[in-house]
């Protein structure tokens, strides 16, 4: 199959390390490990910080200018792909180019991760609302990356376009890591938290955290941090120095290593979509104790490979805490059910299988109203 691909949230070659960009390039190997002939038709970024209606339609005007360089370049080439596969819209990064080339190509349209706030249809962000709606409308197979943006997806795509994609990672080598062997956990409990140290969100992780290990300062634990950002100095110092080691930002041949050499997994995960170091972690054989965030329940079980609290709750936050520290064998027993749970259900392969459905179901729906025209 040949897949024309854009991601307008954050191309594949930002600069800028983030789980957007890394669950990007993923879908383009799953795609590749399938044998599919993928292009990248455009790095174009559509997002942006400010959503006033003057931006957006500067925005607009360059996506537009970008599709017709796309639409030349294909047609002094001879190529058409089989589907335009978009990742990543929403009202700060609407989908323009995909649309424009789909229809222009006469091709199925499928979206990775689309979310909808309702809140933001008039506003600043009025315009960039309206376009990733409108995208939405277009697009012959929608795909939500977790299930509690369904229910907002659901009055512009309807139930044959619409369905869940969960993610995945190619969690290889996280599995090789936790195949070196671990000592059973014990006191102290060795806990790990991996996040870029930026204001917004990722700080107010950091800074539930801390609240709660506040909350069990009398028991033993120690924590390593793995991040970094303009923000560092503040997060670093949320936490007792004597009893945290901060290792700054790792390469990713790193991370599973230190995934492995933790008993725990500790992340507040708040505003997350899903976090990715919840899928690595669990992948290296480590359990987490993360917040109900989103789509974390549809990737951590509670009870079962973590534990889970109401997002911003440092009390509960702290009690999941006290139950792991205080009985380090319920972290080896969620960090083994982890490595099951992830190898069954979220790896490169599984990924994989699931965006071939969704593409052939774009295929599917697109030749259906083709015939109905």
């Amino acid at each position: 199959m040949k897949i024309a691909f854009t991601a307008p949230m954050k191309p594949l070659d930002h600069p800028v390390p983030s789980g957007d960009r890394t669950m990007g390039r993923l879908i383009v190997k799953a795609l590749e490990s399938r044998g599919h002939d993928l292009r990248i038709a455009s790095t174009f970024r559509s997002w942006r910080k400010d959503g006033a209606d003057a931006i957006q339609a500067q925005v607009r005007c360059e996506a537009l200018k970008e599709a017709d360089r796309i639409s030349s370049e294909w047609e002094a080439a001879g190529y058409r792909p089989d589907v335009f596969l978009t990742y990543h819209l929403y009202h700060k990064a609407p989908d323009w180019i995909g649309p424009a080339l789909s229809d222009r190509f006469d091709l199925p349209y499928a979206v990775v991760e689309a979310s909808r706030a309702p809140k933001r249809q008039t506003g600043n962000w009025a315009l960039g609302f309206a376009a990733a709606d409108q995208a939405l409308k277009r697009a012959d197979a929608v795909a939500a990356i977790h299930n509690a943006d369904l229910g907002c997806l659901e009055p512009v795509v309807s139930p044959g376009r619409l369905q869940v994609l969960l993610p995945f990672l190619d969690a290889t080598p996280f599995q090789a890591a936790s195949e070196t062997g671990r000592p059973p956990a014990s006191p102290p409990l060795k806990l790990l938290a991996v996040g870029m140290m930026r204001e917004g969100d990722k700080q107010r992780s950091f800074e539930v955290l801390a609240e709660a290990l506040d909350d069990v300062a009398a028991l033993p634990w120690r924590l390593t941090l793995v991040g970094d950002g303009p923000a560092r100095d503040h997060v670093l110092g949320l936490f007792p120095a004597d009893r945290t080691t901060w290792l700054g930002a790792l390469p990713p041949d790193r991370l599973p290593a230190e995934y492995a050499a933790h008993d725990l997994l500790v992340w507040p995960a708040i505003r997350e979509a899903f976090g990715l170091a919840l899928l690595e972690a669990q992948a290296s054989g480590t359990g987490v104790i993360a917040g109900d965030t989103f789509g974390v329940p549809d990737i951590v079980r509670n009870g079962e490979t973590g534990l889970l609290s109401a997002e911003g709750d440092a009390a509960a936050f702290a009690a999941n805490l006290r139950r792991a520290i205080e009985d380090p064998a319920l972290a080896d027993r969620l960090g083994h059910t982890a490595s099951v749970h992830i190898a069954d259900n979220h790896t490169l392969a599984a990924g994989a299988a699931r965006l071939d459905a969704l593409l052939q179901r774009a295929i599917d729906n697109h030749l259906q109203r083709a015939s109905k025209r």
